[in-house]
């Protein structure tokens, strides 16, 4: 039975998420964007994906990238050397979440780019840019806790541009101590560079620990 959430603060066990084949993996229904809810969300290994209804999501099986076998192309590798765009963190986070949601079909509604852009100002969701000059061609974004990070989305206007913005982003969490890059489901592109599933007992497992670890982004 799918939990229909009020204004208090939980979320049901994600073991019980069920669904036909539309909706494998729907844990709840209701409840609010709140820094609070969206941390716990996270923390339990629940994501939203809708606004109108909010829907809290926990699929099976998760996807992820291990953070040491991310596979760059070799044309990948040629596009980095040229050194041409420049990579940052957090320089702009509201134009990449503003971008990430510029397209025709897109789960990014603006209760999204509200709440997500509250908890970047708190310090809980991160951005990566990757510029042409002084614009913007590319970019990720995520939240982060502890050692988990949950990659969100990502968008290109160059080619290779939110590629090197993810290959990036993967060697930041290396250093910093990152276990676990939660990336929800696969694409052909996150498959091309090396993301894998998971199962969910599996990914509750490691982000079970990845939430303790003292990481900061």
């Amino acid at each position: 039975m799918i939990a229909r959430l009020d204004e208090r603060l939980w979320f049901p066990d994600v073991q019980a998420a069920r669904g036909d084949d539309l909706n494998e993996g729907l844990i709840a229904i209701g409840g609010d964007l709140s820094i609070a809810r969206l941390q716990l969300a996270y923390r339990s290994g629940i994501f939203p994906w809708s606004a109108k209804p909010l829907t809290w999501w926990s699929p099976d099986p998760r996807a992820i990238f291990e953070l040491d076998q991310f596979h760059a192309s070799r044309s990948l590798e040629r596009t980095q050397r040229r050194g041409h765009f420049t990579l940052t963190r957090n320089r702009a986070f509201a134009a990449v979440i503003e971008s990430c949601a510029a397209r025709k079909k897109t789960w990014i509604a603006p209760e999204f780019i509200a709440a997500y852009t509250a908890l970047h100002r708190a310090g809980h969701a991160h951005s990566v840019e990757c510029w042409d000059g002084e614009t913007l061609v590319g970019g990720v974004y995520g939240v982060a806790i502890g050692g988990l990070f949950a990659g969100e989305s990502m968008f290109h206007r160059q080619p290779d541009a939110s590629k090197l913005a993810l290959w990036h982003l993967v060697q930041h969490l290396r250093e910093r101590g990152f276990t676990l890059f939660d990336i929800q489901e696969l694409t052909p592109i996150t498959r091309q560079l090396g993301a894998v599933d998971i199962a969910r007992a599996e990914y509750l497992r490691r982000l079970a620990r990845a939430v303790e670890l003292p990481c900061e982004f």
